[in-house]
């Protein structure tokens, strides 16, 4: 919370007076402020709030501007509300109950209180005062504070590598090194999002213990309040701001990364070694810096020839290779050359404000040290440029490019469009990654493609491909990237890929078990990439140690149809692929204790190991029934097992009610059948609910104590035990064993 010494300067807004209400809208006024307060039911479950002085309020809703228009966009999918409530006085007339539903948002004139109500339970309160206006520097913002409960835990609002659990921290969401995103919810049932493109300063309880404090800056607080169980404030939250694209099939395969200062031809070597190994792979994603870029005084892309030869020779041994390119880029003109000149003068980079002069960046790993120019994307031609050129090379055979560009832009540059300050860092990584993905994507419909990033913003859920952390060679590390994973999943975020290890980190602790134990984890995952460095590949281990490669390899492979059709599941549920415990499971206190296991989509509950040695101690969460994986043994939730796992299994469950549909394996996805993307399905007991899997046809109906299944000719069926299967045509037909 920002203290005296900020220069901070703010008036608790009290005296609120009640104005007119609709079906959909309760409008309100504080004359002592000359403010306007607006409250929306939005959609079931989500109010929406708005507070800001009366002219500025009117002038966005009867005449944004075309860059407002524009922020609006690139921050809510829906913005028109589809909700309805009712709006009356509270007992003894002090104040205002707005019910939704089964829910209830109660404001109070005295310091413009308010309390969120879930049925008769109250999930958010306000501190004393809790609206309050200001200023820092001459500079509009807004205070908001609510109270904690003892035994509240709060996830979301970005990546962590450490406790999901995000009381007692803070952070300022446009520092690039916050790694925030937007989505806040707490176990009790309440979710939180702040929609500017504005800085907002986060205290989750840690100036104050029991109170949490959202500073926002810009002269209208918006925001919106979530009821509800996690994944239906997930569900709502991903409506409101936007679900991901979908990728395609071959990114599903195991990526290879290209180690730097190690060769083009000697990573195809590695991947000529996978292939005779039958290791799978599909991907090699190329290292920094961007093999490819604008010429030094033309708008047009050209490769480094040196690096990795000419493009038609490069696609065409990749093809030999069944092999897929993803390659880094960077939107950006070097320093020193005749375009970054001519650029500079037609105002096509970013600028600094003081002369006009292009702003000068620090060479990054991208540039290749090398300083550069940032194109404005918020200008109209240079975003249509760049989509073009990115498109050409997609064209030629690129099939997915890397760009990672959140970078701490000076308050002095200016965009093209106004943007500056904390605006322009949070707006430029929204552009470029728009930007990418139109020119993967291209004409498809819908939309499939891949844009590998580790840029975090506001609804970066809109895309579907999130680059995890390289973390040390160590157990540590590798529960590091787990837990990045699940955060990630907790702020909304549908995919987080991971790394086997890390060629940035030193190779001494990578041990056989710890490669075989992090390759688990990886495979019951969104998807993973080896790192292209001796240390970390298959081939550095002994003939056991690869051979038990070779059999993770095959699950992934097998687990495809199941990852991708989560994925696709997200388009309608803002569900991620690795749900934590607390996303999973809010009721059961026990779970959330046990934060690195998860749900690997509906079906499968995963345990890693994260720890050397056999002995593995997972907890099945209460509710549902759970089915070993490994044993076919049923147990009842709430139940802690201890076990011992070698280093070819790890503890999986399936959960009752629950199938999962199998590919047959192979050493890459164009061994795929399209027209038999299935090989067998597992059931957990009996089936209730349709399974999720990619191109989903199968649907399960339940008769007289019986399901009834439709879409599974052809494949082999592994009933759990006391079940028995009866085929009749098309249908299947699951009954109890007589």
């Amino acid at each position: 919370m920002p203290h005296d010494s900020d220069h901070v300067h703010v008036t608790p807004l009290t005296h609120l007076e009640f104005t007119h209400a609709t079906s959909v809208r309760a409008d309100f006024s504080l004359p002592d402020a000359g403010l306007a307060l607006q409250v929306e039911a939005h959609a079931p479950g989500v109010y929406r709030v708005r507070c800001a002085p009366r002219e500025v309020l009117a002038a966005r809703e009867e005449k944004p501007t075309t860059r407002q228009k524009a922020h609006v966009e690139m921050l809510l999918a829906r913005d028109e509300p589809v909700g309805e409530m009712a709006t009356s006085s509270v007992v003894g007339g002090a104040g205002w109950r707005l019910e939704h539903g089964e829910n209830a948002l109660e404001l109070r004139g005295d310091g413009l209180q308010f309390a969120l109500y879930r049925g008769e339970q109250c999930v958010l309160r306000s501190v004393g005062d809790a609206l309050q206006k200001g200023e820092r520097e001459g500079q509009p913002l807004w205070r908001i504070s609510t109270i904690l409960d003892e035994d509240e835990a709060l996830h979301g609002l970005g990546e962590s590598l450490g406790d999901m659990d995000r009381r007692g921290s803070s952070m300022v969401s446009d520092d690039p090194s916050a790694r925030a995103a937007s989505l806040l919810w707490s176990t009790r049932g309440w979710g939180l999002y702040l929609n500017t493109l504005d800085r907002i300063e986060y205290d989750l309880g840690k100036s104050q213990e029991d109170v949490c404090s959202y500073v926002v800056h810009g002269d209208i607080l918006d925001f919106f309040l979530f009821i509800g169980e996690p994944s239906e404030i997930l569900n709502q939250y991903s409506a409101l701001t936007g679900r991901a694209g979908q990728p395609g099939l071959w990114p599903m395969g195991v990526w290879l990364e290209q180690a730097p200062d190690v060769g083009f031809d000697e990573t195809l070597a590695i991947v000529q070694n996978f292939r005779e190994k039958k290791w799978s792979v599909d991907t090699l994603q190329l290292s920094t810096p961007s093999p490819y870029g604008f010429q030094s005084d033309k708008p047009v892309f050209e490769w480094n020839v040196e690096r990795c030869g000419e493009p038609r020779e490069l696609y065409a041994r990749l093809q030999k290779l069944n092999l897929q390119l993803a390659a880094p880029t960077v939107p950006a003109v070097l320093q020193g050359t005749p375009l970054f000149e001519e650029w500079e003068d037609r105002g096509w980079l970013l600028i600094r404000d003081e002369d006009g002069s292009a702003c000068v960046f620090e060479g990054n790993e991208f540039t290749g040290g090398k300083p550069y120019g940032l194109l404005d994307l918020t200008n109209r031609d240079v975003f249509r440029l760049w989509v073009e050129r990115q498109r050409q090379a997609v064209d030629e055979g690129l099939g997915a490019v890397v760009c990672s560009v959140q970078i701490d832009i000076p308050d002095d540059v200016t965009a093209r469009g106004g943007e500056c300050g904390a605006v322009l860092r949070t707006v430029y990584p929204i552009l470029a990654r728009r930007a990418l993905f139109e020119a993967v994507a291209g004409h498809r419909t819908p939309q499939e493609g891949v844009v590998v990033s580790t840029d975090l913003f506001p609804a970066v859920q809109r895309s579907s491909w999130q680059a995890g952390p390289y973390c040390e060679n160590s157990w540590a590390g590798l529960e590091q990237s787990l837990r990045a994973a699940l955060s990630l999943g907790d702020s909304g975020i549908p995919v987080q890929t991971h790394r086997l290890g890390s060629a940035r980190h030193p190779l001494d602790g990578m041990t056989p078990e710890l490669y075989l134990r992090w390759l688990a984890t990886c495979v019951f995952s969104a998807n993973f990439s080896f790192q292209g460095v001796p240390g970390l590949l298959p081939s550095a281990f002994d003939e056991a140690t690869q051979e038990v490669v070779r059999h993770w390899l095959q699950w992934r492979y097998r687990l495809i149809p199941y990852v991708l059709g989560i994925i696709e599941d997200a388009v309608r549920t803002g569900l991620p692929v690795q749900r934590s415990m607390a996303l999973s499971f809010p009721g059961d206190p026990v779970a959330q204790v046990w934060d690195t296991q998860y749900l690997l989509g509906p079906a499968l509950l995963v345990a890693p190991i994260l720890q050397p040695g056999k002995k593995a101690r997972v907890y099945l969460p209460e509710g549902q029934a759970w089915w070993d994986m490994n044993t076919g043994w049923r147990y009842e939730g709430g139940t802690l097992l201890e076990m011992e796992c070698d280093v070819d299994t790890m503890p999986i469950f399936g959960r009752e009610g629950h199938m999962l549909c199998l590919g047959p394996g192979g050493v890459h996805t164009a061994d795929f059948n399209s027209a038999r993307l299935l090989d067998e399905v597992w059931m957990f007991g009996m089936p209730e609910h349709s399974p999720v899997v990619m191109r989903n046809k199968i649907r399960v109906m339940q008769m007289q104590g019986s399901s009834y299944i439709k879409g599974l000719e052809g494949l082999k069926i592994l009933p759990s035990e006391g079940l028995e299967v009866k085929r009749r045509g098309a249908e299947v037909r699951i009954s109890r064993a007589r």
